[in-house]
């Protein structure tokens, strides 16, 4: 998927970040680079398969115990 951060046409100068039909709104282009840097990288790093031995362990820390 293609990040794009663009201004907005509007006087306080905000910028947005946009992900498909997703858009984030920012007050100021250092703060929509940073955001759309790190969402990069998030989509960029390696994710375990579904199912697999790596993604049932993945979930172990976000299982709650009862």
């Amino acid at each position: 998927m293609q990040v794009i951060v663009q201004p907005i046409a509007n006087p306080q100068g905000h910028w947005t970040v946009r992900l498909g039909a997703l858009a984030v709104p920012f007050r100021n282009e250092r703060e929509a680079r940073q955001f759309a840097s790190r969402l990069e990288s998030r989509l960029q790093a390696p994710h375990p398969w579904p199912g697999s031995r790596a993604a049932e362990d993945a979930a172990q820390g976000f299982r709650v115990s009862s």
